[in-house]
């Protein structure tokens, strides 16, 4: 008898408590966390239940295994909802996912993008993530089970599939709405509308609504995060993962500093600078102000509910050294010097300190509950955002409310005002390439071919400066995957994406330029050139 109307995913969380299995009947089983690890499993790992309740061992062996083993947990949550997805899609059409085919695949896209049944059909960038994902576990499956793989997929490395589709051919089940760059990108203007209807209650006409705040306590929250993914560029796993000693004050500069550790970075390699503008430093201290903030509402309530007494796993700190960006955590053996680059998000989530109220989190951005946010949770609250933000169209396009429901839905789709995580990231790459551009501009000037091309060997262009702004370890990533198609904007439009607080620190560095007669480089470059 079935107990589960469709597919499910739950991630093991080593953090808490594990069930009381005598409670449950299942004693023999022994301690649940302990027989998770023993089987490859760690924290995060996915377990996907059937619609029966009993697991597939096939499926979950496979984020226990080779490269998905070693994984990040954010790559395990795409790839098993994605797999989530397909596996009830092959339970309404009465297939087996180890008997699916290349049709079963074909029509599993044109179900998830264009069919109108579907009331959650996705973009075709987003069927993109499906197909990776099916290709992926659909490789092991093969080389493991010797399962077929229904994913058509064009491989540059096959040479059989190069000769049947001929070389430049786009793969088969790539979307035509699909590009090798999916760039979507926001004036500041429009994130900031967005930002106010979707997290602050706000209308398209400006007003906000009677006796409505979306956000309650945590609004502050939201907005801070928000301005932070666009005034930073960080990815939102690395903006999510930050704690308060990490933060720099807002003085009077315009950037603060800061430093990414390590385990933060996609990759995990090595940590780098990046630079937080005085506004968003200011709009996350609004909202850590212990006052004034909502940051100490939820903690206060969670000291006084015994939330952080029954969390598995807390270490507690007792200092910070910032120039060796080091924390000092207590031990069983005593006091222990524990390098920020070498704490991962989970890690960071358990980090505390004592104070006279109770333990208090260094982890920055926290839930309702005032437990650490997860960093992928953060796409529900761009959802929901995004979805009032649609309910906010729909009441300015039929204020009078008489379409009917289809239209209705329609009208919500079709709402031109939306925003992801990245897009953030992308909108501040073109910020900076606008920047960068005008300077460049300035300070070339005059310049012959030859002499420009010697000023950037000696300085690095544009694209060396991108990508350090955006941690990239080359700049041709930056070129290909972010701003490529901006390249021939008018610097006059791309000013025009610029606030009034960055536009006033471009004029102030153009007029330095100008005083050193616009096509000399001046001593500072000259000084820079010569080391």
């Amino acid at each position: 008898m079935n107990v589960l109307e469709r597919w499910t995913v739950d991630f093991y969380d080593f953090h808490s408590p594990p069930p009381n299995t005598e409670a449950l009947g299942i004693s023999a089983f022994g301690d649940l966390h302990s027989r998770a690890t023993r089987n490859g499993a760690r924290h995060g790992t996915p377990v996907i239940l059937s619609p029966s309740g009993r697991p597939d061992s096939r499926l979950n062996l496979f984020f226990r295994q080779d490269r998905m083993a070693t994984s990040q947990p954010g790559t395990w949550r795409r790839y098993a909802y994605t797999l989530v997805v397909w596996l009830d899609f092959l339970d309404a059409i009465g297939t087996a996912w180890d008997r699916a085919t290349v049709h079963d695949v074909e029509a599993f896209k044109d179900w998830r993008i264009t069919d109108g049944r579907n009331t959650e059909r996705v973009r075709p960038a987003s069927f993109d993530t499906d197909r990776a994902g099916l290709n992926s576990f659909y490789g092991w499956a093969n080389s493991r089970f010797g399962i077929t793989n229904p994913v058509a997929t064009v491989r540059a490395d096959d040479e059989a599939t190069t000769r049947a589709y001929g070389r430049g051919r786009r793969d088969p089940l790539r979307p035509a709405g699909s590009t090798s760059r999916q760039v979507k990108w926001l004036m500041r203007d429009a994130l900031a509308q967005w930002r106010d209807i979707g997290l602050r209650g706000y209308g398209f006409d400006g007003l906000r609504r009677a006796g409505r705040r979306v956000g309650g306590f945590n609004e502050d929250r939201d907005a801070a995060f928000v301005d932070g993914l666009y005034g930073t560029g960080l990815r939102l796993r690395e903006w999510a993962s930050v704690l308060d000693v990490e933060l720099p004050g807002s003085g009077g500069e315009r950037m603060g500093t800061a430093w990414l550790a390590a385990k933060c970075v996609k990759g995990g390699r090595e940590g780098r600078t990046y630079w937080i503008p005085r506004q968003v430093l200011r709009s996350v201290e609004g909202y850590l102000d212990p006052l004034e903030g909502s940051r100490a509402e939820v903690i206060s309530r969670a000291q006084r509910e015994g939330r952080y007494d029954r969390l598995s796993g807390v270490r507690i700190v007792t200092g910070h050294e910032p120039r060796a960006r080091r924390l000092r955590v207590v031990t069983a053996d005593g006091p222990e010097a524990v390098a920020l680059d070498e704490l991962a998000p989970d890690d960071r989530r358990l980090l505390f300190r004592r104070t006279p109220q109770g333990l208090e989190p260094l982890w920055v951005w926290l839930s309702v509950n005032g437990l650490p946010k997860k960093p992928h949770s953060w796409e529900d609250t761009f959802d929901a955002a995004n979805r009032r933000v649609a309910e906010a169209w729909l009441r300015k396009t039929d204020p009078g409310g008489r379409l009917g429901e289809e239209q209705r839905k329609q009208v919500r789709r079709e709402c031109p005002l939306w925003v992801t995580p990245h897009m953030c990231r992308h909108s501040f790459a073109l910020k900076w390439f606008s920047i960068l551009s005008l300077l460049e501009e300035r300070r070339l000037e005059g310049f012959s071919p030859d002499e420009i091309e010697v000023f950037r060997d000696q300085l690095g262009d544009i694209w060396l400066q991108l990508a350090v702004l955006l941690g990239h370890r080359h700049p041709d990533t930056t070129r290909e995957y972010y701003l490529e198609p901006f390249t021939g904007l008018q610097v006059s439009y791309l000013m025009a994406l610029l606030d009034d607080d960055e536009r006033s620190g471009v004029d102030t560095l153009v007029r330095i330029f100008a005083r050193h007669g616009g096509s000399v480089l001046g001593p500072v470059v000259a000084a820079g050139a010569s080391r």
